[in-house]
C-alpha cells in the first residue's frame, strides 16, 4: 500500500484550506449552539470549544473516522500515514497539536505545504502523514 500512497496525488494548500474552512464553519456553529446551552461564562466556553475541536479532528483523522473530516469528504481528500496505514487516535492527537503549533507560528507551518515537495505541513511531518486525493 505504501507504493500506491507514494504515487498518490498529494492534496495542495488550497484544497486543504477549503476543507479546513468547511470544518471550522461547522465546528463554529455546533460549538456556539452547544456552549450557549451548556455554559454561561467565556472561560468554560473556550475550554469546551478547544475540547470539541480536538475530539472532532482526532476522531475523523483517525482510522475510526475514515481519515476524513466532513470538509475533507466534501473535497475528496483524506489523511494517511506515510507508510499507507490509517492514523491512530493518538497519532491524530499528535497531528492536531502540530496543527496548533503550525498556526501559532504565524501560519508558517501550514503555509509550508506550498513549498514542500511532498506537500506536507509541519503537523504532517510530525505525525508522518500525507493528505491525498481520494478516487
Amino acid at each position: 500500500m505504501s507504493t500506491s500512497l507514494a504515487t498518490s496525488e498529494k492534496a495542495g494548500f488550497l484544497v486543504r484550506t477549503l476543507a479546513f474552512l468547511v470544518d471550522a464553519i461547522l465546528l463554529g456553529i455546533v460549538g456556539a449552539i452547544l456552549s450557549g446551552l451548556l455554559f454561561a461564562d467565556a472561560e468554560r466556553t473556550n475550554g469546551f470549544i478547544a475540547l470539541l475541536d480536538l475530539v472532532y479532528f482526532a476522531y475523523f483523522w483517525s482510522g475510526q473516522g475514515g481519515g476524513q473530516t466532513l470538509g475533507m469528504r466534501a473535497l475528496n481528500i483524506r489523511v494517511a500515514r506515510t507508510d499507507g496505514s490509517t492514523l491512530t487516535v493518538s497519532g491524530a492527537v499528535i497531528r492536531f497539536v502540530g496543527l496548533i503549533v503550525s498556526f501559532a507560528v504565524l501560519f508558517l507551518g501550514v503555509i509550508w505545504v506550498v513549498f514542500d515537495s511532498q506537500k506536507q505541513g509541519w503537523h504532517d511531518k510530525l505525525a508522518r502523514t500525507y493528505v491525498v486525493r481520494v478516487g
